[in-house]
């Protein structure tokens, strides 16, 4: 099996790592620390608007951005890009010193909104990455009539010690107690310390 990526371009994936034999997408307390945190952080960050084109729009016209196709940097310290801006983090990331932030992600994410912001943009000729779809047909799909568990649902199996490893914010998801009986109120009790 290959590499693959899910849900944007970027990140990049063992199949190995994400799926089973049976081309179904693997439990998350069956991942590595690593892969898990990322198809966590891909849940939160799919379908978001292009943080470039947050830059320039802002909330308040929030409509006009492009749904975000490409992440790069790390969990939690990503930058997220439609196409259109992807040649400007690019050229950042490639001319302009970005590449000498990738062991500091927290710098590596502000230089490239600050940069951005500033008005600096890629020559107009600055080619992006080229990607290639290669046997998608290959790529596993779930079966339609197979049951898949939420990812909700996979959290609530993992304990307090790998929640706590992956160091996202939760709130948005909807976890609740299976035993708990009320479903109105979620059990944050099995969030342990996570900054949530």
């Amino acid at each position: 099996m290959g590499k693959v990526s899910i849900a944007l371009r970027g990140w990049r994936f063992d199949e190995d790592d994400v799926f089973t034999d049976e081309g179904e997408l693997r439990p998350l307390d069956e991942m590595d620390t690593d892969t898990r945190e990322r198809i966590v952080r891909l849940s939160v960050v799919a379908g978001q608007p292009c943080d470039a084109c947050w830059l320039i729009h802002g909330d308040a016209n929030i409509e006009q951005c492009n749904v975000a196709r490409i992440v790069y940097g790390e969990p939690l310290h990503e930058v997220v890009l439609c196409a259109d801006h992807e040649p400007d983090f690019l050229y950042w990331f490639r001319e302009r010193g970005g590449a000498d932030l990738t062991n500091r992600p927290s710098e590596f994410e502000d230089d490239f909104y600050a940069w951005f912001d500033d008005g600096n943009r890629a020559p107009e000729d600055y080619g992006g990455m080229e990607y290639v779809n290669t046997d998608p047909d290959d790529v596993p799909r779930p079966q339609p009539d197979v049951d898949m568990p939420t990812l909700e649902e996979e959290l609530a199996k993992l304990d307090d010690e790998d929640l706590d490893a992956l160091d996202v914010d939760l709130d948005d998801l909807d976890i609740d107690d299976p035993d708990d009986g009320d479903d109105d109120v979620p059990d944050d009790s099995r969030l342990g310390d996570l900054d949530v």
